[in-house]
């Protein structure tokens, strides 16, 4: 196999060493050795917003943790009507200038597009900052919940992390999740925080996963918590 040709580095805040590599019409990112994303693999990025936004029509402010190669940006981008903005919110700067540069065409150039606004830092403050204020937020943070690169991202999936998910969606919002494989303790701490929960198989004998789960209103919260409770399924519970 011919070597993949390093373009650039850059390092994230934690000092995680980052690339952008190619391999003739190959782009790869690459975060401590681990390949994190290749434009030959991306259909799984394009179903997140795809999914997501099935679950939250007439979505009008989305906020995507984590830009890629810009392949979840441009489906989210292609199902929002024109009124809608997606705030993007990438920790390292230089990933957004590979968007801007070298990468840009890969996904469509999704960065031109005047509904979008990029913000460079932890999608962390922008979650706890939103107060109910995104109808969707898409993750792909890392690897997911679990296989973390990065041990700082932990604190986004855990019990604080998803309660903050849940305070940052209006009513019926849905928080979309990318994973490297299924856990079962992040689909029961989704349940717990108030979120209508599943995971969606990414193909047949596919080991990645997409969390979806959406913010039920209180008064469904309250219905399903009494059916646990009881011991029943509930109507419109997470599977």
């Amino acid at each position: 196999m011919v070597p993949a040709q390093i373009v650039d580095r850059a390092r994230a805040p934690d000092g995680t060493p980052l690339v952008l590599a190619r391999r003739g019409d190959e782009w790869m990112v690459r975060a401590g050795g681990h390949v994190l994303m290749t434009s030959l693999a991306h259909g799984s990025e394009q179903a997140l917003a795809r999914l997501a936004l099935e679950r939250a029509p007439g979505a009008r402010e989305v906020l995507l943790g984590g830009l890629g190669l810009g392949y979840t940006l441009r489906a989210a981008l292609d199902l929002l009507a024109a009124p809608a903005r997606v705030v993007v919110s990438e920790l390292v700067a230089q990933v957004v200038e590979w968007n801007r540069g070298p990468v840009a065409h890969v996904a469509g150039r999704p960065l031109d597009d005047a509904r979008v606004e990029v913000r460079v830092g932890d999608v962390r403050g922008e979650i706890a900052r939103a107060r109910q204020g995104f109808d969707a937020l898409l993750l792909d943070v890392d690897n997911g919940p679990a296989a973390l690169v990065t041990t700082g991202n932990r604190g986004l999936y855990g019990e604080a992390g998803v309660r903050r998910c849940h305070a940052a969606l209006r009513d019926g919002g849905v928080l979309a999740v990318w994973s490297a494989g299924p856990d079962e303790t992040y689909l029961d701490r989704l349940r717990r925080a108030g979120f209508d929960a599943e995971t969606h198989r990414l193909g047949p004998g596919a080991r990645h996963r997409l969390f979806l789960a959406t913010r039920l209103e209180t008064s469904a919260r309250r219905g399903v918590f009494l059916a646990r409770v009881a011991g029943v399924p509930a109507a419109g519970g997470g599977r």
